[in-house]
């Protein structure tokens, strides 16, 4: 498939998606919005892909929603229209089955930060600045912002932050966990690929597994979350990357897990 707005690549189990609106320094529109889309329903029935990373270009992964196309719109329902698709993409990210690593450097703002969040692990470029500055536009995040950034960073630090609209340097980022990693602009996609591979190199059906119990026993009291994880474990004992698991642990030799 041809895409006009992103970049897209399967290697070695590692799918690679590139925004691609340079123009634009990679801010959402429509055609982004309905390619990532598309990209995500592709990778999610890929078997071959067990880690997705997601990146930008080296000064801008993402500067939000396109503030061109936020003064065309003539009224509430494109808004409303434009907010109920790119929330369900950006939730993507959170609900596919594989890992997901955001490659942040340069700029991340609105709907940067929103997708960065959705993700499961965030390795940032010491270029990197985060931040929800919608209330400066006189409205609020709509993709997930007021509700994933308290989940991440605590609530009295994301109060701070949403009330402000201020932005976030990529050691701050760190320091309030918002980011897992710090590294130079020219080690960025270094250490993502590094830690893609790591990750798939593990064995997938534990990977997604561990992925859905993390997401969903969030949304749990105690009890049913460790029920839930029992459930999941139990199921993990049936399968053959278990089973070789335990023999090259006997047998003291690196496992060689093949997915199923």
């Amino acid at each position: 498939m041809q895409y006009s707005t992103l970049i897209y690549s399967v290697d070695q189990g590692i799918a690679s998606i590139t925004l691609n609106r340079p123009e634009a320094r990679n801010a959402l529109n429509d055609q982004l919005v309905d390619e990532l889309e598309g990209v995500l329903e592709l990778i999610e029935r890929t078997e071959e892909a067990r880690v997705v990373i997601l990146a930008g270009h080296n000064d801008f992964f993402c500067a939000g929603a396109d503030i061109r196309m936020l003064k065309e719109w003539g009224s509430i329902l494109d808004a409303q229209s434009f907010h109920v698709k790119s929330h369900r993409v950006i939730n993507h990210f959170d609900t596919i089955p594989q890992p997901v690593i955001a490659a942040v450097s340069g700029i991340a703002l609105g709907g940067g930060t929103e997708i960065s969040l959705a993700c499961d692990l965030r390795i940032a470029a010491n270029n990197a600045v985060f931040g929800l500055p919608e209330i400066n536009l006189g409205i609020i995040p709509g993709a997930g912002g007021t509700q994933r950034l308290p989940r991440t960073v605590g609530l009295t630090v994301a109060r701070e932050l949403l009330f402000t609209g201020r932005h976030v340097k990529a050691a701050e980022a760190l320091q309030i966990r918002l980011v897992n990693k710090v590294v130079p602009v020219a080690e960025l996609m270094i250490e993502a690929a590094a830690l893609a591979r790591q990750i798939a190199e593990k064995p997938a059906w534990a990977v997604r597994m561990m992925k859905t119990c993390l997401r969903d026993g969030l949304q749990m009291n105690l009890s049913q979350a460790l029920a839930y994880e029992g459930r999941c474990c139990a199921f993990l004992v049936s399968t053959d990357d278990h089973r070789e698991g335990i023999t090259a642990f006997l047998e003291k030799r690196k496992p060689c897990f093949t997915g199923k």
